[in-house]
């Protein structure tokens, strides 16, 4: 019995607990070379969307049943800019995030080879803009701090743990950022993806 187990995990690849219950998607962080300066990609969702419209993000959605994630990213950036998969290389998988309303996003670093190729969907995108990376490299984002407290239901069985409805549960804390650019506020996941980049880069001590 233990060597069936043993067998069965000599090659195991670990992933995200409870990834299962969790809603993915995936994105890209895309570079591109404008005038001799490295720019950062940016997408306003289109005001039609359901779900967040006019907020800014990345190229990318949800992963469908049968994709992995890279491939979601590809075929997401596909349809929302219209770039063909020739157009654009992704570099490098980046940190996972998880956050705190069940959601699993795949960021990757890629680069566009020629930003004319660009041909976006207006039935996602409203329009796209460009950040110099330099900008995020000489400029923090504004951080706000919000506690995070959970509301246990009414069924919630404390006569199972020690001190019942006394019991001293952690709260958690949600971090808000914002970069300002302009006239564009980059916030929520697409701040903390991006930031989350920036810091890695400046880690790994990247000369421009």
């Amino acid at each position: 019995m233990l060597k069936n187990i043993i067998n069965k995990y000599s090659n195991n690849s670990a992933y995200i607990n409870g990834w299962k219950e969790m809603k993915r998607a995936s994105v890209i962080i895309f570079l591109a070379e404008i005038d001799s300066e490295i720019n950062v990609l940016f997408q306003m969702r289109s005001k039609k969307m359901r779900s967040q419209p006019g907020d800014i993000s990345f190229p990318g959605g949800k992963i469908e049943e049968g994709e992995d994630p890279k491939e979601a990213a590809i075929r997401e950036t596909c349809e929302e800019i219209g770039l063909n998969k020739c157009d654009f290389e992704i570099i490098s998988p980046l940190n996972i995030l998880t956050t705190h309303y069940n959601l699993l996003i795949h960021p990757y670093l890629g680069y566009i080879k020629d930003i004319t190729k660009i041909k976006i969907s207006r039935d996602e995108v409203d329009h796209i803009f460009f950040v110099p990376l330099e900008y995020f490299i000489d400029n923090e984002p504004l951080i706000i701090n919000s506690e995070m407290v959970v509301k246990r239901n009414e069924d919630f069985p404390y006569e199972r743990i020690n001190g019942g409805k006394n019991y001293k549960f952690k709260n958690g804390l949600y971090k808000s950022l914002f970069y300002k650019y302009n006239d564009y506020n980059i916030w929520g996941i697409t701040a903390i993806m991006l930031n989350d980049f920036i810091n890695d880069l400046k880690d790994k001590k990247v000369v421009f």
